[in-house]
């Protein structure tokens, strides 16, 4: 549930857009996100040598997401050092560690592989690690601190322009006591039978959608359905049966995309996804919005 809770960025060098740090008032855990730009500055910082989680975003996967590596150090300076020399995709790291400089190489390694998963779930950024990995041996204490640890570094993440972890939808979403609901959206087709819903950041398509395994002539060969082929790689779209089908909540950037995931041919999304009444897109949104303006 979403509570209230107040947030101090501190800006060393009076820059919004350099070196800024994070922390809830009444929390052990800091945020630091450093430009690649300036990680020289951020090595003299006493944080560079301390045990610590880090998240590398930078630019767009061919899925349109933000690419994210998420890794743990005993220094994190140094892996980042090493990072800039083997990486090219990143622009910013995200740093998190204790106050306390509490942290353990067994916190770690816990909290790395727990929010890779976390983050897999999320399916908000293309990630970069691989794989999962394999849950390291780590006592219940520790993997309760580790817990309360990765729900602060995520609220100070997403504060911070990052929201790695969080959910997708609305649909189970809590406010002040209050559960909000979601306008579901429908597009069918041959073996294709999607929903979503439209938000602030683009079209997210449910997991359990199912998608067509085929494409039409006409998109074959083009960026369509490389776009396609890079969610199968991705795990995204996974064949079951005779169909796809979506493997996880999907955030697609605009309404066409989506439905061309899930038809397998060119489409406005907007015309495609409909309610469960039959009501298009445009016409519950966008036709909807300009009545209201011509009215006001």
């Amino acid at each position: 549930m979403l509570r209230p809770q107040t947030i101090q960025i501190y800006l060393p060098s009076g820059d919004p857009r350099g070196v800024r740090i994070a922390e809830i008032t009444t929390r052990i855990v800091r945020v630091v996100e450093v430009p690649r730009s300036e990680l020289a500055g951020f090595l003299k910082m006493p944080e560079a040598q301390q045990v610590g989680v880090y998240f590398l975003v930078g630019d767009t996967s061919e899925l349109g997401l933000p690419r994210i590596y998420i890794g743990q150090s005993g220094s994190v300076g140094s892996r980042l050092v090493q990072h800039n020399q083997s990486k090219d995709f990143w622009n910013r790291a995200l740093v998190v560690i204790s106050l306390t400089n509490s942290l353990t190489q067994t916190h770690a390694l816990f909290l790395e592989w727990f929010a890779i998963g976390e983050a897999t779930s999320a399916g908000r950024y293309s990630l970069e690690n691989g794989n999962n990995g394999t849950q390291p041996y780590t006592p219940a204490p520790l993997q309760a601190d580790c817990t309360e640890i990765h729900e602060t570094a995520a609220t100070l993440l997403a504060t911070l322009g990052h929201p790695i972890f969080e959910s997708l939808t609305h649909s189970a979403n809590t406010v002040g006591g209050v559960t909000q609901t979601a306008e579901l959206f429908y597009c069918k087709g041959p073996d294709a039978n999607g929903i979503g819903e439209y938000t602030s950041e683009g079209f997210v398509v449910h997991a359990g959608s199912t998608a067509r395994v085929s494409n039409v002539a006409s998109i074959q060969g083009t960026s369509q359905e490389r776009f396609r082929e890079q969610l199968v790689t991705d795990g995204v779209l996974k064949l079951q049966g005779k169909h796809y089908i979506l493997s996880r909540n999907f955030l697609f950037s605009s309404p066409s995309m989506a439905a061309i995931a899930i038809l397998g041919r060119s489409a406005n999304g907007w015309m495609e996804w409909k309610t469960k009444d039959g009501q298009t897109l445009d016409s519950a949104k966008r036709k909807t919005l300009s009545e209201t303006s011509m009215r006001s």
